[in-house]
């Protein structure tokens, strides 16, 4: 299993997320994303699902 994954929405680069203790730390690309910057994720696809809701205006459930 890899430490760290690039996140892509709709051929954007969302950002990437790296593996630590707690789980997988998401690094934003860019503005757009920046919402999701530092938050952890369970895995990375969690982490992309994030995103895609991000870019289509649902509202985020931050993870406790």
């Amino acid at each position: 299993m890899s430490d760290s994954y690039v996140i892509e929405v709709s051929s954007q680069t969302a950002g990437i997320v790296v593996r630590d203790i707690s789980g997988y730390r998401f690094f934003a690309a860019s503005h757009r994303f920046a919402p999701l910057e530092g938050q952890i994720f369970r895995n990375a696809r969690e982490a992309e699902r994030a995103a895609r809701r991000l870019v289509t205006g649902q509202t985020l459930q931050m993870a406790s």
